[in-house]
């Protein structure tokens, strides 16, 4: 809502917002860094770098939506194509990660700020009138059918516990009987 506020109520083009909130995500980056020397989420240990995180994770919804609108209605790609081309953005990171190297941490915000327009070119191709290019599902049903897969990878994590960090970090961090009982 931050990018389409912005948007509609304050009369800014998707250029400026697309602009604002990459500004406002670097800044962040920027500010967490130098706080923390890390952008790491697998340490996230106390709740300035989570308050961090979770601000990255709001100025990414906001970037993505932003962009997003930018290149479905500006750039008048529109919300199927603007999806391909943020899917096989998404492998830069991936492949970069592989084949040459980049940073783990990098190569993670990168996909992950990238999945946000993703995601919402998804979203509105599902959701929004046919006149405007979508498939007119309402954005009510798009909400309920993407929250299903939501919901089991959630309970899947919950159950299996897949999600959590097993290493060396971990077990530095617990005292000396509970490192011993986690080897």
């Amino acid at each position: 809502m931050a990018a389409d506020g912005l948007h509609i109520l304050v009369h800014l083009p998707y250029t400026v917002t697309t602009a604002l909130y990459g500004i406002v995500l670097a800044a962040i980056f920027l500010a967490w860094y130098a706080s923390e020397r890390t952008l790491s989420i697998h340490s996230i240990t106390s709740c300035r770098r989570e308050a961090f995180y979770w601000a990255a994770v709001m100025a990414t919804f906001a970037l993505g939506t932003a962009l997003g609108d930018l290149t479905a209605f500006t750039m008048k790609i529109g919300f199927f194509s603007s999806a391909v081309i943020f899917l096989v953005l998404i492998a830069v990171p991936a492949v970069s990660y592989r084949r040459l190297a980049m940073n783990s941490v990098l190569a993670f915000w990168f996909a992950y700020t990238l999945t946000r327009p993703l995601g919402a070119s998804i979203a509105d191709r599902l959701g929004v009138p046919a006149s405007i290019g979508g498939l007119a599902w309402g954005r009510g049903v798009v909400a309920l059918v993407l929250t299903v897969p939501i919901l089991i990878a959630v309970v899947y994590m919950a159950v299996t516990h897949v999600d959590v960090a097993r290493g060396p970090q971990v077990l530095a961090d617990q005292p000396a009987r509970a490192r011993h009982r986690a080897v």
